[in-house]
């Protein structure tokens, strides 16, 4: 890496995606700055070099430095990441945009929806920073912990500006992580939006031990689902076909690492999706964006059975068993009637 391409980068938000994101950055040589709104948990961060409430055993890097000053956090990037849930994405790039310098471009690693309006993340941040600004999204199958532990990890950068998508990559390449680019960000914020809605659906299968046989049908006919709504929407097959489709929608359907389908496992087993949302602690993205995805869909005119089931049950208008019953019910057909997207 040469001097010229190392710039301050800072990361807006402290969870345990944001904190995982910056400490790679940060092993990787960039002067790094972790922005939180916690005081006392920045504080403890920027102290012990851990997030003990996210990330509890993972030594941080001593050169990453947490602040809860975003002003001056902003103002000293010359390349900003946000990580934060979906539903504070717009505040968030709001807040941020009056000490933003001239040329910095912004990235972010949010999956999800703008909620309420259902709009692409890209869009929600190209009308809040104005033309000219390089935008990309991060996404692909990543759990927060395995990245901070410094564990082999691939994901994708998307963004209409090339040479923006290479910045934002050569800062999280390295020796135990690896960074592709693409140019579709629509089709990558799709994948990383639907994926979270499709393991909930697993997650139910598992939790009422359907078998393995079921998991691999449910993985498979989701990821039709997604490519039939990523075309519709005018998005590019190969992007679904790649980290940020497959990948993301394979790993966050098998690991219980992921929190939404942590919240399929729970309504499998019975439990309601109030105490499970509580027990797992943390903001789960896919009963907000399953609307958003539906509403899609509709607009549309794409069937997605999956998905409409998960909207049902998150809804608490048929139980995960109810669900069951609707899909094995379907008349039977081709697979692919006209080709893949049919």
């Amino acid at each position: 890496m040469s001097e010229e391409a190392i710039v301050p980068i800072t990361v807006l938000g402290a969870g345990s995606w944001g904190t995982a994101l910056a400490a790679l950055i940060a092993r990787h040589g960039y002067p790094t700055t972790l922005w939180g709104r916690d005081a006392a948990q920045v504080a403890s961060i920027d102290a012990r070099h851990e997030n003990t409430r996210y990330l509890p055993g993972v030594i941080l890097p001593e050169s990453l430095h947490a602040t809860t000053d975003l002003a001056a956090a902003v103002a000293s990037a010359g390349l900003l990441l946000v990580v934060t849930p979906s539903h504070a994405f717009h505040d968030t790039l709001k807040a941020l945009a009056p000490f933003r310098q001239s040329g910095c471009g912004v990235a972010w690693a949010t999956k999800g929806f703008e909620p309420g309006s259902g709009r692409f993340l890209h869009e929600v941040a190209g009308e809040l920073l104005g033309p000219g600004v390089p935008l990309a999204v991060v996404t692909g199958p990543s759990f927060a912990r395995e990245v901070a532990q410094g564990l082999p990890t691939a994901l994708t950068v998307h963004s209409d500006d090339e040479a923006f998508a290479q910045t934002v990559a050569a800062a999280l390449h390295g020796p135990a992580f690896r960074a592709y680019t693409g140019s579709d960000m629509l089709g990558a914020e799709l994948g990383g939006a639907m994926k979270n809605v499709l393991a909930v659906a697993t997650g139910i299968a598992d939790g009422m031990s359907l078998g393995l046989n079921a998991r691999a049908g449910l993985i498979t006919r989701g990821l039709n689902e997604m490519l039939r709504l990523n075309v519709a929407l005018g998005g590019r097959a190969e992007t679904l076909m790649g980290l940020a489709g497959l990948g993301d929608l394979v790993l966050t359907c098998t690991g219980d690492l992921s929190r939404n389908r942590r919240l399929g496992l729970a309504l499998g087993r019975g439990q309601s999706i109030a105490d499970a949302v509580a027990e797992i602690g943390q903001v789960v993205e896919s009963v907000d964006t399953v609307d958003e995805v539906m509403r899609l869909a509709r607009r549309h005119h794409i069937e997605l059975p999956i998905s409409e089931l998960v909207q049902r049950v998150l809804h608490a208008e048929i139980t995960p068993r109810e669900g069951l019953k609707i899909i094995l019910a379907r008349e039977q057909k081709p697979e692919y009637p006209e080709g893949l997207f049919d």
